[in-house]
């Protein structure tokens, strides 16, 4: 388990353009150390406001796109090109504009894909999918990420783990189906906590006043349960990349002055 640092910016559009900017130098350096690297996406307003500035940053050609695996970390059950589905909008924001294998795009089974309706089939799938790519060293079911990023909610919720709900206080499997998400659509695919923790860093994204409280209770010593954001964290880095809105409830000793 890593400490969470916690890094803020002036505001959104600064946030996600330094979070680009810090994913494209993770990925070249993990391309350079073993030939390859692996990215768990995020939906949401600021995993998508991420993806547009990596698009639109002129370092994204240091990347060698044909060697980057890019998983998911949850997925709305909905048919293919829905516009709601987070690869619908990764595609929009940024794997259309850039030359990525097809075969590393790892995305979590539609409603209307090769298990039809049945989402806790499609869940197994992706974990099988998962166990598939990983190697002996990642010593477990899922591959080591290099980096796996997360949009923390209103609610904190990450992923689709929502606070109280059964995914949230799953331990055993690394992908779920999830009913009655609070949030629409009420059925989902997520990645658990014991798959998010196998990342060698997890990143929580987090802009906005309406995101201050969840920023505030997850990093303020609260259970997983109630906060599943404060459940996530990587192997060897917890990286909390806020703007100054969503860390208006911090204490203000919690960061440095220079990352304002």
């Amino acid at each position: 388990m890593s400490v969470p640092q916690v890094v803020v910016h002036r505001d959104k559009e600064l946030m996600a353009q330094a979070a680009a900017a810090r994913l494209i130098t993770k990925i070249v350096d993990a391309q350079a150390a073993r030939g390859s690297a692996s990215v768990v996406l995020t939906g949401g307003r600021n995993g998508n406001g991420l993806l547009a500035a990596l698009s639109a940053a002129p370092a994204r050609d240091a990347v060698d796109w044909s060697r980057l695996d890019l998983w998911w970390g949850d997925e709305r059950f909905l048919p293919e090109g829905d516009p709601e589905r987070n690869i619908t909008q990764a595609r929009q924001a940024l794997l259309d504009s850039v030359p990525v294998d097809p075969s590393r795009v790892h995305a979590m089974p539609a409603s209307d894909g090769p298990y039809g309706s049945d989402v806790e089939a499609a869940a197994a799938a992706y974990a099988t999918a998962l166990a598939a790519a990983s190697r002996p060293e990642d010593h477990g079911p899922v591959p080591t990420f290099d980096v796996l990023l997360l949009g923390v909610g209103p609610d904190t919720h990450v992923a689709s783990l929502f606070p109280e709900l059964p995914a949230v206080r799953e331990t055993e499997r690394t992908v779920v189906a999830v009913h009655g998400a609070p949030k629409p659509p009420p059925t989902r695919v997520s990645l658990t906590l014991p798959a998010i923790r196998a990342a060698h860093e997890v990143w929580l994204l987090a802009a906005g006043e309406d995101k201050a409280k969840a920023v505030e209770i997850a990093l303020s010593g609260a259970g997983e349960i109630q906060a599943p954001a404060a459940g996530a964290y990587g192997r060897s880095r917890t990286l909390w990349l806020l703007d100054a809105a969503a860390a208006s409830g911090l204490p203000r000793g919690l960061y440095p002055p220079a990352s304002a």
